[in-house]
């Protein structure tokens, strides 16, 4: 295909596809899928070769936010019947990110449920922080704990905080749709902050969501133009008692066809994939691998993964091996990015921006996807439990 020629081109350049060749990536046909991952695979090769970065998620405290987010099962009015637990003491939060550490994880991802962190929060973090540092040198660790206040980035950048995360979620035309007490432009805030701070920025999606192809690419391309270090590419994962339980709208192909838009419009970053993998890639997950260059191991924040063991064998039948921490995730242009402008690092932007003088695809009216409930399994072991981590 023509298409993906010139796709795998730009994205060995590191130069933007247009809008219109990131449309026609979601709408290429199931007879082409295998294609489109070869295609993306190239690039995903060529910058990351076939090492997998593993991740490991600690909920700090769970449940009671005060936020409306529909996808959210801790959201406010959420009748998910999660785990529910105020803050982790630093040495429980160390512990339980051992766990994941011992099973191959090099970065350590510390969540907080609740709009934003207060100051005391922020302390909180901070030593946990430095008891998981204390006991694991050289570990990543990334915070995500909600919207920034001014001089929060530059306090957990101080206390050894390597990232920052938070996820624009889905496009800023909708994102009213899924959110009424914030919107888009505080997340972007949030990602600026972070990264004028000297935080590698971590921030992506969440597909299935009822959002349109326009509406995936248009927040691909806005995070393109932040920059971030990482962009994790999540799946619905349908709670009951959240207003979207009902939405089952994707298929195994369809996460496919995301992944590889996200790896072309974003080479040379490190492209995660996210929360509901299983659950909707299924028995197509080792192909995601052919795309992706990074996965969480183990346990979400409120459901539960596939296995960590199960991941590793995963990943090592597909041919692809664990990136070890004395690699270095991120191509060697790309290192320090977090303090760039929003095109460093990306290859020309502008230039690559017309549009490509054909007619875009129409986008696949798809038929809805079977639900399966029997695989939403809400977290009961971990962090706020008495059980062992799955890691």
């Amino acid at each position: 295909m023509d298409l993906l020629n010139t796709l795998v081109d730009k994205g060995l350049r590191r130069e933007l596809p247009t809008r219109e060749e990131a449309l026609a990536v979601l709408a290429t046909s199931d007879d082409e899928l295998l294609d489109v991952v070869a295609a993306a695979g190239k690039v995903r090769r060529h910058w990351f070769g076939r090492r997998v970065k593993l991740n490991y998620l600690v909920n700090l405290k769970s449940g009671l936010c005060p936020e409306d987010c529909s996808y959210c099962s801790q959201r406010l009015g959420s009748k998910a019947e999660i785990l529910k637990y105020t803050w982790l003491k630093p040495d429980e939060a160390a512990d339980a990110a051992g766990a994941g550490i011992a099973g191959g994880a090099k970065r350590v991802c510390l969540v907080a449920s609740g709009r934003g962190p207060t100051d005391r929060d922020v302390e909180r973090v901070s030593r946990t922080i430095e008891a998981i540092k204390g006991e694991h040198e050289g570990v990543e660790v990334c915070a995500c704990l909600g919207l920034l206040s001014e001089g929060q980035a530059e306090r957990l950048r101080a206390a050894g905080a390597d990232a920052y995360n938070h996820n624009l979620n889905t496009s800023e035309a909708t994102y009213g749709d899924i959110c009424t007490t914030h919107d888009f432009s505080d997340r972007v805030d949030t990602v600026r902050q972070a990264q004028a701070a000297g935080l590698s920025a971590c921030s992506g999606l969440i597909a299935g969501m009822g959002e349109s192809d326009t509406d995936l690419v248009d927040v691909v391309f806005a995070l393109r133009e932040m920059d971030p270090d990482s962009v994790p590419v999540n799946f619905l994962i349908p709670f009951e008692g959240t207003p979207l339980a009902e939405k089952w709208s994707l298929t195994p192909q369809r996460c496919l066809r995301i992944l590889a838009m996200a790896r072309f419009v974003c080479p040379d970053v490190e492209v995660r994939l996210a929360g509901g993998r299983e659950i909707h890639l299924r028995t197509l997950q080792p192909l995601a691998l052919h795309l992706v260059n990074s996965i969480f191991l183990g346990d979400y924040l409120t459901s539960e993964g596939q296995a960590g063991q199960a991941d590793l064998e995963m990943i090592a039948d597909a041919g692809f091996e664990v990136e070890g921490s004395e690699t270095t995730t991120l191509p060697e242009h790309r290192r320090g990015a977090s303090v760039c402008g929003p095109h460093d690092g990306c290859g020309p932007h502008e230039s690559a921006c017309g549009p490509c003088g054909a007619e875009p695809e129409p986008e696949p009216v798809a038929a809805p996807a079977a639900a399966r409930t029997d695989l939403v399994a809400v977290r009961r072991r971990g962090a706020g439990t008495d059980l062992p981590p799955n890691a």
